[in-house]
């Protein structure tokens, strides 16, 4: 059983090709991490600001870890929130198999 984290988020007006940049960077090192199973950014096709994050981990710790990791903490904890407008939306799950 995997944990699966889905995160929504809303770009500032104008701030959204910053996003999509910074979700790239944040992506491709995730998906470098030992516990990372999958780390997939999506914009919405008819709303630009909109953004879903899925990430899934072997286990809370490999969650954890990447919570900790030096990209995570300087673009999600660093950037986003001059990018984002609002909070992020955040919702977990367990793979059924």
């Amino acid at each position: 059983m995997s944990l699966v984290l889905v995160v929504g988020m809303k770009a500032q007006e104008g701030k959204e090709d910053d996003l999509v940049a910074a979700l790239r960077e944040l992506a491709d090192a995730s998906r470098q991490e030992p516990g990372c199973e999958h780390y997939i950014p999506t914009q919405h096709a008819e709303n630009p600001r909109s953004f879903l994050l899925y990430e899934q981990y072997v286990d809370k710790d490999a969650l954890d870890a990447h919570a900790a990791s030096e990209h995570f903490q300087r673009i999600a904890v660093g950037t986003f929130p001059e990018l984002l407008d609002g909070p992020r939306e955040r919702t977990f799950y367990e793979t059924l198999s």
